[in-house]
This record gives C-alpha cells, structure tokens and sequence, in this order.
C-alpha cells in the first residue's frame, strides 16, 4: 500500500467520527461558547465541516494563502454543516487517492499574506495541518458536547454514552 492510500484509509476514519460528532451538533447551540476565548459551538463546527476543503487546498498549488482565498461560507444550521462536510469529502478522497509519492513530497507553503505558517512536504502538511488539526479541534467539540450534555459519539470504540 502507497502513502496516498494509507492517507486516504485514516483521513476516512478520522472523517467518519469527525461527521459522527457533527451530526449531534444542536442548531440551538451555535452561538454557546464554553468561555470568552473559546470559539461558538457554531464557529468550531464550521471549522471541522470544512476540513475535507483542506485537503483540497494541500492539492491545488504550491502555496495557500488564507488571506487570497476565503475559506467557504460559513454554515447557519446542522444541515449545511453536514452538506458542506459531505460535498467536499468525494473529492478530497479523489484527491488524496490519486496523489503520487513525488507530489507528497513535493514543498507547500501556508501563509496568511506576508506570514508563513509554514513550508513542508504536502505528506507532512496533510499529517499536520489537516488530519492533526481536525483531531485537535474534534477533541474541543466532544467536550463542547459533553458540557452541553449531548451524548458523545464513540470515536476509537464505544463512549460512555454508548456504553
């Protein structure tokens, strides 16, 4: 098995909790921040829905610049979370599927106009700054989810809630 396709079976599991746990996502609660810093419900659901765009980005060029390229417009509601979600992951597999071991590891650079987050091999970018990413921010929705008392989805097995 290829990278490419050891990508694609993770970003696939990792995915299928990532939609599980927004699929419990309350349209009631968007605007519910567990403190002052914190994002919304809401503004972090988006942000995860949006996490097969990502791996588009990865694909498209050698640089993303996050101040050229808005990301998509942001969700009201569960169900364009999950529209959203579900209309980019197809094409993220696509491309992650057809990704060759030179472009993996080919330079790509994330950047914020004249900020550089970072220039790394696409494989290392899609390990960093999309599948760890979205893991990260799915750990803060299951605990979003758990001070709202919604029943957390199991991820690596049965949750407590399931149990």
């Amino acid at each position: 098995m290829g990278l490419a396709q050891a990508f694609c079976q993770e970003f696939e599991q990792e995915m299928a909790g990532l939609r599980r746990c927004l699929e419990r996502v309350p349209d009631e609660h968007f605007a519910w921040k567990p403190h002052a810093r914190s994002m919304s419900l809401g503004h972090l659901a988006d942000h995860l829905a949006t996490s097969p765009y990502w791996v588009l980005k990865v694909f498209e060029g050698e640089v993303w610049d996050l101040a050229a390229s808005p990301m998509p417009t942001p969700s009201l509601d569960q169900r364009a979370l999950l529209e959203c979600f579900d209309g980019r992951m197809a094409q993220a597999l696509a491309a992650l599927g057809s990704a060759s071991e030179e472009v993996l590891a080919t330079d790509w650079t994330l950047r914020k106009g004249d900020k550089v987050f970072a220039t790394l091999p696409r494989g290392a970018a899609l390990r960093s700054f999309i599948f760890n990413h979205a893991i990260h921010h799915r750990g803060q929705l299951t605990v979003y989810l758990r001070l709202l008392e919604i029943p957390v989805p199991g991820l690596y097995g049965p949750s407590a809630d399931e149990m």
